[in-house]
Parts: structure tokens; sequence; C-alpha cells
């Protein structure tokens, strides 16, 4: 899901930190520099990295293409190859299978058995597809605020992680609590009381 769902997922953070100037050719920098990696052809796993809101498979951000009124908008891109267990369970017992016939041995180490199913699986990931999944991002950069389409846990921490690293800005993720504290005015005592306070059940 994304910005122009008809349902939408967010999560609201607050940017804390400052931008170096020129802002939005180092905004467009960090974008660039930390764009996806194609990891169809290689043995990664895993690629993280921005792309185009209007096209996810063709990262570009040039000429500020990215920027919207007072708004800016990209995506998060995670890539991830999923080998089936049962898949690499064949391909290994193969493998071990045309290791003890190449060498004439009726069994191997325990180490032997390691590598060879490594090699299983490096082999494996160059050769499956990576599985793409896109999360859209509204940042207003005056407000300091942003907009993450996406209340997946594993997701949000890639983009804490990769916002932190492009741009040396951190995200504080907003609820309840975190707005009292920053948007509040609390005294130093509410703070106090606030750092005790727990969530209420409505139900058993």
């Amino acid at each position: 899901m994304g910005i122009l769902s008809s349902t939408v997922s967010i999560t609201r953070y607050r940017v804390d930190g400052k931008i170096e100037a020129p802002v939005l050719e180092s905004i467009t920098t960090g974008l660039a520099k930390n764009a996806i990696a194609e990891i169809d052809d290689e043995a990664s796993e895993k690629s993280v990295g921005w792309t185009s809101l209007e096209n996810p498979f063709r990262p570009d951000f040039s000429g500020s293409s990215f920027v919207i009124g007072a708004y800016l908008v990209f995506s998060l891109r995670i890539d991830k190859k999923t080998i089936p267990a049962k898949i690499v369970k064949k391909h290994h017992q193969i493998a071990l299978a045309r290791r003890m016939t190449d060498t004439g041995r009726d069994h191997l180490t325990k180490s032997e058995k390691q590598e060879i199913k490594e090699g299983v699986i490096q082999g494996l990931s160059m050769r499956i597809p990576a599985t793409p999944n896109v999360f859209d991002v509204l940042w207003n950069i005056e407000g300091r605020s942003l907009w993450f389409y996406s209340t997946q846990k594993a997701a949000n921490e890639e983009l804490e992680t990769l916002f932190a690293k492009s741009f040396k800005c951190n995200l504080i993720r907003l609820f309840p609590y975190t707005v009292a504290e920053l948007a509040a005015g609390l005294s130093d005592a509410e703070r106090d009381a606030l750092a005790t306070l727990t969530p209420t059940r409505f139900a058993e």
C-alpha cells in the first residue's frame, strides 16, 4: 500500500536533526548514493534502498523530480530472495551425492557438508529473482515531519537505519508518549510522570 492506495497504513515520524545546506542538493545526493541496488544476478539475499515513487524499478532523482510543493515524495524499496527450505535440501542432497561419487568416499565431514550447503545456497541465490516490496515516503522538511506508508516492524527499522545513513538525521516515531514528550510543553515533573505510565487494558 502507498500514497495512491484507497486504504493505507501510516507510521508518523518527527525528523530530528538538520540537513546540510544546500538542503535540496544534500537530500538529492543522499537519495542517489543510497538508491536500491539490483541483486537479481547477485548472490546477495537482500537489498535496501531509495527509489522513485512513479517508477520504483528505475530510480531517478534528477531534476528534483521527487519534489511536490512543500513535500518530498519518494519510496523505500526492500528486495529479498527467499529460497524454500525444501529446494535447498534437494540441491544439497544432490551436491553431497556428487561429491561422494567424485571422491570415492561414503561419507563427508560436518564442515564439508556445511561448505557444500553454503555453495548450494549461493548458487540458488544467483538464479532466483528477488521479491520487491515498495513503501512510500512523504516528507515535509519545514514541518520536520515524515509519513511512512507502512506499519511493518521490519520495514520501519530499515527506514530508520537508511534515513540516518542517508541524511545524518534521526527519525523519532510518533505515538502518544512521544507526541506528549515533544509537543505538550511538559514540566520536568510531568515528564517523570509520563515515563511511569503504562497502557490500560480495556479487555480481559
